[in-house]
């Protein structure tokens, strides 16, 4: 819905009564920009803005800010990812190399010195995780307070937006429950429609529409994937945790996808960062095709060749024949993964000396080209990132600016571009608030002058 201007785009008038009882005209300067969500590229826009020197108001529509920001990494708020600009790209997925002028004003680098200089150290973990040295979610948050408080930036709460204030094709301002804000720029940072508990309910597609943006449907992603095989519905592998796994989805003869890395089984299918991450190309090819029909086949022991494991599984029966097939498989697999294995390959009976080459090699090929059925993935609400959103097409990529309408940034959740778990998703975040913020803010101040 457009809303036309009623008065100057950049004051905001009211009335008041003075001692004597005589009305008076008090004139009070609308903001340049206005940013819309308290959520992690929201924050990151106000920020810039404010750094830029622009009167910067930050509405929020919940009661409080970074909602989805503290509970991210598990509460401990996964910042960023220490992988180069190659790799930032290639964990992005969804459209990653829309962001090479993004991250090329603002990176992964610029993210651990903002936080770095204000007093969050940020520590490494495995595959370049970026975490604060607290396990705090909440130290990121008040860092980015405190930067909002120290810049003068206001935040208002409980302001869900309605519509956009048009003048001239230009969007001026915002109507909210609570009334008009005018302003010399709007950033868009709403987030999708996942992890809605946060307050991510697609609001900013709707205004988006409202200017003529389209919209890539949204779908989930980084969600886990479900499964109908009986070894999954019988519960007998639920809460094996696998390290450095890889898996290969197949739909039909095609690979969609391949992901090493870590793996949860549960008791409806497949959960950990493999699992995440495989989910969203599940889900655009059953978009494509819903008869599709899709297998996980998994490499418990990628470390190794057919032919090296075989060998040293033949060392290790030399050297204890009498044990049992379990114990032969522990040192590569979790116990009860091992047991399960040994099961299915109908050897848990058999002492190591009592199988033959034969059933060895057998045993070592289905470890690793284990078949799992894949029927689909949990649904938007058990997802924690969101696939579509405003089409990049109507958005400037060095600016972030709409292409259909003056004095309008996104950034964030909102535009179609999602990563993979990892740091990659915040990353995105943070830069494209960033860069969207200082954006808006030379325009506003531009139109000043």
């Amino acid at each position: 819905m457009r809303l036309a201007c009623d008065r100057a785009c950049l004051s905001d008038c009211r009335h008041t009564e003075n001692a004597v009882g005589v009305r008076a005209l008090n004139v009070v300067r609308a903001p340049d920009v206005l940013v819309v969500g308290g959520g992690s590229a929201g924050l990151f826009a106000a920020i810039a803005a404010g750094q830029s020197g622009a009167r910067t108001v930050l509405v929020e529509k919940g009661e409080r800010l970074g909602k989805k920001l503290l509970i991210s990494g598990g509460g401990r708020c996964n910042v960023t990812n220490s992988g180069d600009l190659q790799q930032l790209i290639e964990h992005t997925p969804g459209n990653g190399r829309f962001l090479h002028s993004v991250y090329a004003q603002w990176s992964n680098r610029d993210i651990v010195r903002f936080f770095e200089v204000r007093g969050v150290l940020l520590k490494e973990e495995d595959h370049g995780r970026l975490f604060p040295a607290s396990n705090s979610a909440n130290t990121v948050l008040q860092a980015l307070v405190n930067e909002l408080q120290r810049l003068g930036v206001e935040i208002r709460y409980r302001h869900a937006a309605l519509a956009f204030l048009i003048e001239h094709g230009r969007v001026c301002g915002l109507r909210s429950v609570k009334g008009d804000i005018q302003a010399g720029a709007v950033v868009i940072a709403t987030g999708g429609v996942t992890a809605q508990a946060t307050g991510s309910s697609g609001d900013g597609y709707a205004l988006a529409e409202s200017v003529g943006h389209k919209i890539v449907a949204p779908y989930p992603t980084s969600v886990p994937l479900t499964s109908p095989d009986v070894r999954i519905v019988s519960r007998t592998l639920q809460g094996i945790a696998v390290q450095r796994v890889h898996v290969k989805l197949l739909s039909g003869k095609k690979i969609l996808a391949s992901e090493e890395g870590d793996l949860l089984f549960t008791h409806f299918g497949l959960s950990g960062p493999v699992a995440l991450r495989l989910s969203q190309y599940l889900v655009r090819e059953k978009t494509r095709n819903p008869a599709a029909g899709f297998v996980a086949l998994v490499d418990f022991v990628p470390a190794k060749t057919v032919t090296e494991w075989l060998r040293e599984l033949q060392e290790y029966v030399a050297v204890y024949p009498g044990r049992s097939i379990k114990q032969a498989l522990k040192p590569h697999v979790p116990e009860r993964l091992a047991e399960a294995l040994a099961e299915e390959a109908g050897l848990a009976v058999k002492r190591c000396h009592e199988v033959s080459r034969a059933e060895w090699e057998r045993l070592v090929a289905m470890i690793k080209r284990w078949p799992l059925a894949i029927g689909g993935t949990l649904g938007m609400e058990k997802a924690f990132i969101t696939g579509g959103g405003v089409d990049l097409r109507g958005i400037d990529p060095r600016t972030l600016a709409s292409k259909l309408a003056k004095g309008l940034y996104f950034a964030g959740e909102v535009i179609d571009i999602h990563g993979h778990t990892g740091g990659y998703n915040l990353t995105a975040a943070f830069a494209t608030g960033y860069v969207a913020g200082g954006s808006a803010a030379k325009y506003a101040l531009a139109r000043e002058d």
